[in-house]
């Protein structure tokens, strides 16, 4: 099977909330083995116009463990902080 990536552009709201929610998903991942490949705050627009300040990527081995990991008990009960600490487009790529 082919990696799947999780891409998330995030508008952060509330700074607390998020760095609470960002140290409870790494957690999340390790039973669907997903890896943080990425988290970081933007420097320039380059092209287009684009409305967030951060991003994230997330590796998983496969686009079925990618949908278990996001459906499991332990990530489904992070978003509702997860709404609450930010504004944030989610989207599952595969290679």
């Amino acid at each position: 099977m082919k990696p799947a990536y999780v891409i998330g552009n995030i508008t952060v709201l509330d700074q607390d909330k998020w760095s609470e929610y960002c140290s409870k998903v790494p957690t999340t991942l390790i039973p669907w083995e997903g890896k943080l490949v990425f988290r970081g705050k933007q420097q320039a627009v380059l092209g287009g116009q684009y409305q967030h300040s951060d991003a994230v990527v997330i590796h998983f081995p496969n686009i079925d463990a990618l949908n278990a990991w996001f459906c499991s008990e332990d990530y489904q009960a992070l978003i509702p902080l997860r709404e609450q600490a930010a504004k944030i487009d989610l989207v599952s790529y595969q290679s």
